[in-house]
């Protein structure tokens, strides 16, 4: 009876492994109404990162925050360190950097010329 027991319980194991599936089996399901669309969408294309986050001391001391993005085409400018930043645009990359408003910056090294509204071109070393 001692050489019983360990073969049912071997047996009983074997049995119970062959049962068991790696992953459930789904049939049906809901329809993703969104699939077409998402099988028909073009490519995306991201937005440019900050390649260069520069901080200028104008020809009147006060302070400016360019951050330079890696389209060559865009930057985000602030007044302020941690102020809200007025996008700037170029029409074409490596060109002047303008928002409305009278906003524009020339250049991307340093030095360069910033104008803000309300006062006039002023050449900025960073």
């Amino acid at each position: 009876m001692k050489h019983h027991i360990p073969l049912l319980a071997a047996a009983a194991l074997v049995s119970l492994s062959a049962c068991s599936k790696s992953e459930p089996e789904v049939v049906g399901g809901p329809a993703d109404p969104m699939a077409e669309q998402v099988a028909n969408a073009g490519p995306v294309e991201l937005p440019p990162s900050v390649k260069a986050s520069k901080q200028y001391r104008c020809k009147d001391n006060s302070l400016i925050f360019v951050d330079f993005l890696s389209d060559d085409k865009t930057a985000n400018l602030r007044l302020e360190k941690n102020g809200a930043p007025t996008k700037l645009v170029a029409a074409e990359a490596g060109g002047a950097l303008k928002a409305e408003g009278g906003y524009e910056v020339s250049g991307s090294g340093s030095p360069v010329t910033i104008t803000v509204p309300g006062k006039s071109a002023q050449s900025c070393k960073g």
